[in-house]
């Protein structure tokens, strides 16, 4: 189905972001990108996710900073964007512990920024992405939108809270329809090189060890992007008052799975090298997605093992950036 809305996508060159931007595209949608190709990772990788789309017609890239709160009221006042997907931020539990003032300023100064624009240049539906980061070490599993008491352990999964505050509070003053989307450890093509299923395979296929942190028996919820895209769409389609939803693959993977299920698709053997946990770091992630399931006919269709093939074929394409 076409649509004619106007989507500003924040974070739009990113991982996720690329694969929303084409999403929209797909629909018919305007739209425009804005992010700031930082150095976290080689700009050049966020140059790349966009190539197939670059001479879109009917999409606008613009390089910027969220948190230049100029160059947001030019966009939002040259754009009269109908909607939001804000996707930029300052990404990984592990650079947060060294540098926690920065994620404050982009996660959540940068946040307050966009949804001001949005506020007064009358935007109709905001999603904004949060993290199963903001759980903390919850001791119920699976990880529930009900759960109370939230208690981040990374400066990361703290300013995604604080995000996810800002969003409600601005929907309860200004009525800001918002749907807030915890995503749950996503990967699949495109995926950045500092990400876990990412850097393990690249350390797998140059046969250099893999550090596994504590025993191997830890658990990630992982998500396939393109499940995630659906969840994104079904999200902004539905965004009318303010909901939090979790999306992710409802089926939990042990650490020594995964890696066991990574070297027979890369063809080469896993070197584990153990080392203590990390400080922030989650015992388990296990995502309750009934929510989604029911309120937005979400479906996680895309099983590990499929989804790993469809990365690892990726991964070793000659284009595809292995870092």
């Amino acid at each position: 189905m076409e649509t004619k809305d106007k989507i500003l996508i924040t974070g739009g060159a990113g991982f996720i972001g690329s694969h929303v931007a084409e999403a929209f595209l797909d629909r018919g949608a305007e739209t425009t990108v804005l992010d700031d190709f930082n150095d976290y990772y080689s700009p050049e990788i966020k140059e790349e996710n966009l190539r197939a789309v670059r001479s879109h017609p009917r999409l606008s890239v613009i390089r910027g900073d969220i948190r230049d709160r100029s160059l947001v009221e030019e966009v939002f006042s040259g754009g009269r964007f109908s909607s939001v997907i804000h996707l930029a931020a300052r990404a990984g539990v592990l650079p947060s512990l060294e540098r926690p003032v920065l994620y404050q300023d982009v996660n959540v100064t940068g946040t307050l920024t966009l949804l001001e624009a949005a506020r007064r240049y009358g935007v109709g539906r905001f999603v904004f992405a949060s993290s199963s980061s903001v759980y903390g070490d919850a001791a119920r599993q699976p990880l529930s939108e009900a759960e109370e008491g939230l208690l981040p352990v990374s400066p990361y999964g703290a300013t995604k809270l604080a995000g996810e505050q800002a969003c409600r509070m601005f929907h309860r003053v200004y009525r800001l329809p918002i749907s807030v989307l915890r995503f749950f450890t996503v990967y699949g093509p495109r995926q950045r090189p500092d990400m876990a299923i990412h850097k393990f395979s690249r350390l797998i296929w140059e046969g250099k060890e893999v550090p596994v942190f504590g025993d191997g028996s830890s658990r990630r919820d992982y998500t396939y992007v393109a499940d995630i895209v659906a969840g994104v769409i079904a999200a902004w389609e539905r965004t009318e008052g303010f909901e939090v939803f979790n999306l992710g693959g409802g089926r939990p993977v042990v650490l020594r799975d995964l890696l066991s299920l990574l070297g027979s698709l890369l063809g080469r053997p896993v070197r584990e090298k153990h080392r203590p946990v990390e400080r922030g770091d989650m015992k388990e992630t296990w995502a309750d997605v009934s929510k989604a399931v029911r309120r937005l006919g979400f479906q996680p269709r895309t099983p590990i093992e499929e989804g790993l093939e469809r990365f690892t074929a990726w991964f070793q394409q000659p284009r595809s950036g292995r870092g």
